[in-house]
């Protein structure tokens, strides 16, 4: 009997996580339901997804011998962000781990040079761009700009928007110390950012999630409208269309978000890539058939994928950030009148320390009029972070 138990409990294959945020966390809950169990390699105790991730190990990503513990006994290494070293990816395919997405797409994905660089040899639609070295060559590539240092930048950290000269010297700074190289692209004047997500397994299977609108607070993601709103359906396929040439063309495994610009004459232009569940498909964990979480670990199992296809005709995301006061009190608090005023509202927490700015949750609203979904996750996101106080309705 113990030998039969262990055959079952032992049947599907392991995958590490790389990363413990609350990507990781997001993954738990489909694996449960697929039976697939998980490892983690946290980068502290008890980080968000360390609280849901039963087998764990904490340890530094950019050391290979601790990705060599994490990945032991697994068949598959994926990833809560990507700031693994690629040569580390490499050594760890060459120990037989299946490393998905690969070194070779995930590459596009943490370096923003070598991205643009990839985008203009598939001939796909871009800003202007150039590497600058000097601050004469950022005047030359023409002020107003945004300069991104090419690797670790996130949530708008390592991105500046220069205006005027004296604005280049800290991001030459950062580059320089950083090692770094320095990306000027153009300052887009864009009506919207939209989002289009795909997930693709290693069989070249793929599915594709309706284009979203984002908006974006202070570099990082603030609100998600699924479907976008108002959008040119023949836009929308264009969009779609790129994001599945792109996964197709860079062999990427599992989830690829494709961030684009929707400009005021009607065009798509390439912001950035992620090769990893991202905030811009939170909706789908409660307003499609099936959430780019499970589809993302679908992909990296080359399982067949599920239906991106919406359940409802809107889903709102907005993401709840720590407000300016660290002791305003529990996120838990918020949950009698946000429950009680909205029970069809979905809430998202991450366990995080509270911290200004900080990612702590999401909140998903869904439903047949959109000004109503709106209202309804604004309320509730407003309500957890402190905006509304203790007021009652």
């Amino acid at each position: 009997m113990t030998d039969r138990v262990r055959r079952v409990s032992e049947a599907a294959p392991r995958i590490a996580v790389v990363g413990g945020g609350q990507l990781a966390r997001m993954m738990a809950p489909p694996a449960v339901m697929l039976g697939i169990p998980l490892r983690l390699l946290a980068e502290g105790e008890g980080v968000s997804a360390a609280q849901v991730v039963p087998d764990q190990l904490v340890g530094d990503y950019r050391d290979l011998a601790t990705l060599r513990r994490a990945t032991d006994g697994c068949e598959v290494v994926t990833f809560d962000h990507e700031h693994v070293p690629t040569e580390h990816l490499h050594a760890l395919e060459e120990d037989g781990v299946a490393v998905r997405p690969g070194p070779d797409a995930l590459v596009h994905a943490q370096d923003k040079v070598v991205m643009r660089e990839r985008m203009t040899a598939l001939g796909a639609p871009q800003p202007r761009h150039a590497t600058v070295a000097s601050a004469e060559d950022v005047t030359e590539f023409g002020l107003p700009c945004v300069l991104k240092v090419s690797r670790g930048g996130y949530d708008g950290k390592g991105v500046w928007v220069v205006r005027d000269p004296a604005d280049v010297e800290e991001p030459l700074r950062v580059a320089q110390e950083r090692g770094v190289r320095l990306l000027a692209e153009e300052l887009v004047a864009f009506r919207r950012e939209l989002s289009a997500l795909v997930a693709r397994a290693p069989s070249g299977q793929a599915a594709t999630y309706p284009v979203v609108a984002t908006t974006q607070l202070d570099g990082i993601c603030h609100e998600v409208i699924a479907p976008a709103p108002d959008l040119d359906p023949g836009l929308a396929g264009e969009a779609q269309e790129l994001a599945l040439r792109i996964a197709g063309e860079l062999g990427v495994t599992g989830i690829l978000a494709v961030e684009l610009f929707e400009t005021s004459d009607g065009r798509i232009l390439i912001n950035e890539l992620a090769m990893r569940p991202h905030n811009t498909g939170h909706w789908s964990q409660d307003g499609a058939v099936t959430s780019q979480f499970e589809n993302h670990l679908r992909a990296v199992l080359d399982l067949p994928l599920g239906s991106p296809e919406p359940r409802v005709p809107w889903t709102v995301m907005v993401n709840v950030l720590g407000g300016p006061d660290p002791d305003v009190g529990r996120l838990y608090d918020g949950y009698p009148h946000a429950l009680a005023r909205d029970p069809r509202l979905r809430v998202h927490l991450y366990g995080k320390d509270l911290r200004p700015g900080r990612k702590v949750g999401h909140v998903n609203a869904y439903g047949e009029d959109l000004d109503e979904v709106l209202e309804r996750a604004r309320h509730a996101a407003a309500w957890f972070r402190g905006d509304l106080g203790n007021e009652s309705e």
